[in-house]
């Protein structure tokens, strides 16, 4: 029964819409008092076998209820039945508080989250179409003539059967080189003149330990024999022997002559294992940032990048190895193995059984492929590994498996699945979810895409806004009924045609020339910028898009401006991985630079990867709020200083959880947990800090406030509300000023970070790029982003952007779309012009959606 906070029951009963079985309530799942997160005691009766869509603003509580409540009851009573033994390899999520939830069968979460990045996972394993190849090169590959019939696992770059033994399966070695670990080879050993070794005492000892082992480490480098200088980098040797500190070479001779007694026995260790050794087990991120700029990575020599054994590599399929095969695009792959699934072997056909055996196994993973590419991922490779794809592709990978597994009477949980789709995509995603539901399952999807919201047979709109202003249900019901619900935000966009001013696109006042552009599927393309004014480029997933403007138009400008690119350094085997596999751009600017003095990239990288970094520490108020702190009377009174109140000081944070505010707890045949600290109670600080009050609220508490609240709180504090204020025009104030790094999405994470731009003094000429800024939002918050980014153009500032979002687009000063498909099907300019200029494209893919009314 459809459920609304006005009188409107008894128009929407009635509508054509809902389906018979929306209005039974023997047949739906009921939900009584959830308070999970923000909700409030939030009652809902929800439809089976029905496309259920969960909306409202960003914060207003709908992930609380679809994942926080409605999934965490059903792998509760799942876990139930398991073993406690088992249960320890499942990832838990908490127990929901919840009064009751009745009529819930199982469910499974489709999830936007990476997960921990592994270089060995890939497109393939995902999907598990390398499993049936595997098996197909087994059974049905073409062997040399004398050769053995291999297993499937020696296909496998993950078994020891497979893996190529020089990379262990990666495709890759890491190397160390002596110009990166002696960047300076003028100055001496003690000089620090490797550069790779560890700092403080650890190198000092290195040191020590070559003089007892007579190497002179006052000669520069460069002049000492090559020998010598290879043994030092690169032996596998690990002597020890005496040290006698502060000793020089020859002090050392005369006292292992006299029997000296040493300072300590010390150990040497060459810099490239020293380097190898703590990149490979470190758990500190800082540390492995800091050796992985002494690595270099390449190709693998013995197996070319195919992370395979010889023998392997020798068997083909279609003239490929299986190797060659796994770098196809799916779309080229099902091209190769189309004539084997569908044709029918002859009775008289010799060998017909592996025949036979071959199109059974190429018929399965073709219909697999076939899923993938309906879902708008036949541009991506099955050798692609899982780091370096975006969170939306990395779900409707696990959808298109989930489609071909025909599980039956199985809820669906799945989180903004529309995320990084263009539109035309948008609608196989639909189609794929219809039959979902058509093989006995419901679908519950968390979304803002006005396309999906449109094609639900329910909806529930959770609000009324964010944060603690949401967390009630405000409408239940058949799509139709909530026109009539007054406080929605999403029934403005879905029913009336034009929610937004009319917009009048700005004139540029010059231009952005590049010619010879390539990168990725790009090929040697020319391409025109405005500027001064806001661009959207468009095009379907895989079209070239990113290449464009995030890759090649952000390295051609830094370039131009005489400065390096940004790279992060790399944290781990995967990162390093990534960075290798980036591809290098060419072309070059020939007109425009004089127009843009500074380039600003906001992009959605985690702003942190610890809980210690965090939305007050990222955008610098907290330097400002701990200033308060430490001005205070009994701050002062007690020698306080602004470190006081960092938690990652020892003097200020509590020392049995070091300023985490949990402590993870070892369980025998459970999984590990973390609970909050028992000794600061999830506070962080020690107790002597947080004596310490700014208006009745200690630091612990001031962290524990929304942006919202704390924009109250510090009313007459310029600085800090200057970044609050920052933060609510971009839609972010819901979040907690001490909100982990770790907890926040990449929209979010993108939007801070645009938060932290918008704090400075605007003084026009600056170009902004972004990359799909609106991932996460709700039409009403890109109403409010877009607002912000019309400020920044309006103050002589140029914006230019990767959107799917069709709002976006129509409301932008020009128009760039890049296509006409996917892959090398794409990297081509398809139109360009005023969004209704690109509108009346006849071979444009975005055309159709980009503007309701086109001429013609």
């Amino acid at each position: 029964m459809a459920t609304t906070n006005n009188s409107t029951t008894d128009t929407i009963s009635s509508t054509s819409k809902a389906k018979n079985v929306l209005r039974n309530t023997d047949h739906s799942i009921q939900v009584r008092g959830a308070r999970v997160h923000n909700l409030k005691n939030a009652d809902v009766d929800l439809p089976r076998d029905a496309l259920v869509v969960f909306t409202g603003i960003s914060g207003s509580g709908k992930s609380s209820l679809a994942f926080g409540t409605l999934f965490a009851e059903s792998q509760r009573r799942y876990l139930d039945t398991v073993s406690p033994y088992a249960r320890r390899l499942i990832d838990q999520v908490d127990e929901p508080d919840v009064d009751s939830i009745t009529g819930l069968p199982p469910a499974v979460a489709l999830q936007q989250q990476r997960g921990t990045p592994s270089v060995r996972s890939s497109v393939g394993s995902v999907t598990t179409i390398s499993n049936g190849l595997r098996m197909l090169y087994s059974r049905a590959g073409e062997y040399p003539a004398g050769q053995e019939m291999l297993y499937a696992d020696a296909f496998s770059p993950n078994t020891p059967e497979g893996a190529c033994p020089t990379c262990s399966g990666i495709g890759r070695v890491f190397e160390v080189t002596e110009k990166l670990l002696v960047p300076d080879d003028r100055k001496t050993i003690r000089e620090r003149a490797i550069a790779a070794w560890p700092p403080a005492f650890q190198g000092k000892n290195l040191a020590r330990v070559l003089t007892t082992l007579g190497y002179d480490i006052d000669t520069p480098w460069n002049k000492l024999p090559k020998e010598t200088r290879d043994w030092i980098l690169f032996t596998d040797e690990t002597p020890t022997v005496p040290v006698y500190s502060e000793y020089n070479i020859e002090q050392v001779r005369v006292a292992i002559e006299e029997d000296e007694k040493p300072s300590y026995m010390g150990t040497y260790v060459s810099a490239k294992n020293f380097i190898l050794h703590s990149f490979a087990t470190t758990q500190s991120p800082l540390t492995k940032k800091r050796v992985s700029q002494f690595m270099q990575i390449s190709v693998c020599p013995t197996c070319h990048g195919k992370k395979l054994k010889q023998e392997s590599l020798s068997v083909k399929f279609a003239g490929l190895d299986i190797g060659e095969l796994s770098q196809l695009t799916l779309t080229e792959l099902a091209l190769k193995l189309h004539d084997t699934a569908h044709t029918k072997p002859a009775d008289d056909a010799l060998n017909r059984e592996k025949v036979i055996v071959a199109q059974r196994i190429a018929r399965d993973i073709f219909s697999r492929v076939e899923a993938l590419t309906m879902l708008g991922l036949g541009y991506l490779s099955l050798e692609r590994t899982t780091p370096t794809l975006s969170p939306g592709e990395l779900q409707r990978l696990r959808l298109a498996t989930q489609i071909r597994s025909q599980l039956f009477g199985v809820v669906y949980v799945l989180d903004e699945p529309s995320a990084g789709l263009h539109p035309a995509d948008t609608q196989a995603l639909l189609s794929a979810l219809d039959e979902l539901i058509t093989a006995g399952n419901s679908v519950f999807v968390v979304e803002h895409d006005i396309s999906v919201i449109r094609h639900a047979d329910w909806i529930v709109e959770v609000g009324p806004d964010a944060g603690i202003h949401g967390g009630k249900v405000i409408y239940s019901g058949p799509v139709e009924g909530l026109r009539d619900v007054t406080n929605s935000h999403t029934s403005r966009y879905l029913f009336t045609v034009d929610a937004t001013a009319k917009h009048t696109p700005r004139e540029p006042k010059a231009w952005l020339k590049l010619v010879g552009v390539e990168r990725n599927n790009l090929q040697r393309l020319d391409v025109e910028f405005p500027l001064g004014v806001m661009t959207t480029v468009t095009g379907v997933s895989g079209s070239g898009k990113s290449s464009l403007v995030s890759q090649a138009l952000v390295e051609l400008i830094y370039e131009a401006l005489g400065q390096k690119t940004i790279i992060e350094a790399p944290t781990g085997e995967a990162d390093l991985l990534e960075l290798e596999l980036e591809t290098p751009t060419g072309g070059q600017i020939i007109a425009g630079m004089e127009h843009v003095k500074r380039l600003v990239t906001v992009d959605q990288k985690a702003i942190g990867r610890s809980p210690r970094s965090n939305l007050a520490t990222y955008t610098g108020l907290f330097d400002h709020v701990r200033k308060l702190f430490a001005s205070t009377p009994e701050a002062k009174a007690r020698h306080y200083d602004m470190g006081r109140f960092s938690f990652n000081t020892v003097k200020g944070r509590c020392p049995n959880c070091e300023g985490l505010g949990f402590v993870m707890v070892e369980l025998l045949f459970l999984p590990s947990v973390y609970s909050p600290c028992q000794v600061c109670h999830g506070q962080r600080y020690n107790d002597k800090t947080l004596e310490i009050t700014y208006r009745d609220k200690n630091i612990a508490e001031v962290l524990a406030l929304t942006v919202e609240s704390a924009y109250e709180f510090f009313d007459d504090e310029p600085a800090i509300l200057r970044a609050l204020n920052a933060l609510l025009q971009v839609g972010l104030g819901y979040l907690r000023l001490g909100q982990p790094a770790t907890e926040l999405s990449g929209g979010e994470a993108q939007r801070i970070k645009l938060a932290t731009e918008l704090q400075r003094t605007q003084r026009g000429d600056t170009l902004y790029v972004l990359d799909e800024p609106t991932t996460g939002l709700h039409p009403a918050d890109v109403s409010m982003l877009m607002s912000q980014l019309n400020g920044l153009v309006d103050a002589g500032n140029t914006v230019i952007m990767v959107e799917h979002d069709m709002q976006v687009a129509s409301n932008s000063d020009w128009v760039i779309d890049i296509g006409p498909g996917a892959g090398d099907e794409g990297g081509q300019i398809v139109a360009q012009g005023s969004p209704e200029e690109v509108a009346c494209s006849k071979t444009s893919q975005t055309a159709p959606f980009l503007l309701a009314a086109c001429e013609s």
